[in-house]
C-alpha cells in the first residue's frame, strides 16, 4: 500500500522500532503541517492509507471527495473531532482507532505544576543572564489540586499528587464524582466551590461537544489570585479569550498551557505566549518515545491488518 504519514515534526517516525512494521509498504513522510485543502490533496492524492498524528491534520468531507484512491485512515491515539467519520463512511474510507498509555501526559501535567510553583523557567533565565536567585517558590505538598474530569488521566494524576502530599479535589459530571469518591478522593460540593478552592486547577476532560468551552470567564474570575491553571488537554475546553483576559486581571494568577486553539503555533503567534504569568510549551503532552512506539505501532498494525483483509479497531459510524 502507498502510505502517507503527516505532521512528523521531529522527523522521528522512521527512527522508531515499530517503523519496521511498514517494510512491505511504500511510505512517504511529511514533517510539517499544511491546512489548505489544495495542499493536502497534493500530499494525499496517491495515498491508499493515511496515518494521522493525533489532531494535527483535519480530514473533512471536502478533502475526502478529492481523494478517490484513499482506502484507510489509521489514527495515532483516539479519533476525535478532526476526522469526519460520517463522510469517510460515505466515501468508503475505513477509519481505524489507535491507543496510547497516557502516562506521559500525566507526567507533563506534574512537570508544569512543579515548574510553575518553583518559578523554574525564570530562575534558569536569571542564571543564564548572570544573576542568582530572585524569587521565592512554593511547594506542592499541602496544596489543593483541582482535577476537572476523572477519566484514566484524571485518576492517575490524582494518585500522583496525593503521593506528593497534595490534596486532590475533583469536579465533573455526576458519574465522574461517583468514580472519584469510590477511589477515596474528595469531590467539590459545587462548581463554584471547585474554582474558588483550588490552589492548582488541572483540566483532564476529553474534548467533545459537551465539554467545548466548558470553562467560562466567570469560572476563572472565581479563582484565587495566587492560583495556577494547568491545561495539557485541549485549548477549546476554555471559552475563547477567557484565559488570556483572566491572566491579565490576575485570576488565575498564573497558567501553564501545552495546547492552543490554532496549532502549530509558529512565530510565537499566540497571545498567551506574551504574558509574563503564563508558561507555554509546544503541545508536548503525548510526545515521548515509549508513547510514540505504542501510538504508531498500533497505527501500523491497523494498516497491516487492513492490507491482509482483516481490518481491526474500526471506528463505527
Amino acid at each position: 500500500m502507498n502510505v502517507v504519514i503527516s505532521d512528523d515534526y521531529q522527523d522521528c517516525v522512521k527512527t522508531l522500532d515499530c517503523f519496521a512494521k511498514l517494510k512491505d509498504h511504500q511510505v512517504t513522510i511529511y514533517n510539517d503541517t499544511v491546512k489548505d485543502v489544495d495542499a493536502l490533496v497534493q500530499r494525499y492524492k496517491d495515498a491508499d492509507a493515511i496515518v494521522l498524528t493525533r489532531e494535527r491534520t483535519s480530514i473533512t468531507k471536502e478533502l475526502l471527495e478529492r481523494l478517490p484512491n484513499l482506502k484507510l485512515i489509521s489514527q495515532t491515539g483516539k479519533i476525535n473531532y478532526h476526522v469526519d467519520v460520517q463522510a469517510c463512511a460515505s466515501q468508503g474510507v475505513v477509519v481505524c482507532d489507535g491507543s496510547g498509555s497516557g502516562a506521559c501526559t500525566v507526567e507533563l501535567n506534574l512537570l508544569l505544576i512543579l515548574a510553575s510553583l518553583r518559578n523554574l523557567v525564570p530562575e534558569v533565565e536569571r542564571l543564564k543572564n548572570g544573576l542568582w536567585q530572585g524569587t521565592l517558590g512554593r511547594q506542592l505538598s499541602g496544596k489543593t489540586v483541582g482535577v476537572l474530569g476523572f477519566g484514566r488521566l484524571g485518576s492517575q494524576l490524582s494518585h500522583v499528587v496525593k503521593a506528593l502530599g497534595a490534596k486532590p479535589l475533583v469536579w465533573g459530571r455526576e458519574s465522574t464524582l461517583e468514580k472519584a469518591k469510590a477511589q477515596g478522593f474528595e469531590v467539590a460540593s459545587s462548581r463554584e466551590e471547585f474554582f474558588k478552592t483550588c490552589d492548582i486547577l488541572t483540566l483532564q476532560l476529553r474534548l467533545i461537544p459537551a465539554t467545548l468551552h466548558y470553562v467560562k470567564a466567570q469560572d476563572l474570575a472565581l479563582m484565587k489570585a495566587d492560583s495556577i491553571l494547568v491545561n495539557v488537554s485541549r485549548a477549546e475546553l476554555i471559552e475563547p479569550g477567557a484565559l488570556y483576559e483572566g491572566l491579565k486581571k490576575g485570576h488565575p494568577g498564573f497558567a501553564a498551557v501545552d495546547v492552543y486553539e490554532n496549532e502549530p503555533v509558529l512565530g510565537a503567534k499566540d497571545p498567551l505566549i506574551s504574558l509574563p504569568n503564563c508558561l507555554c510549551s509546544p503541545h508536548l503532552g503525548f510526545v515521548e518515545k515509549d508513547n510514540y512506539e505504542v501510538y504508531y505501532g498500533t497505527a501500523f498494525d491497523n494498516i497491516n491488518a487492513f492490507a491482509a483483509g482483516s481490518p481491526q479497531n474500526v471506528v463505527k459510524v
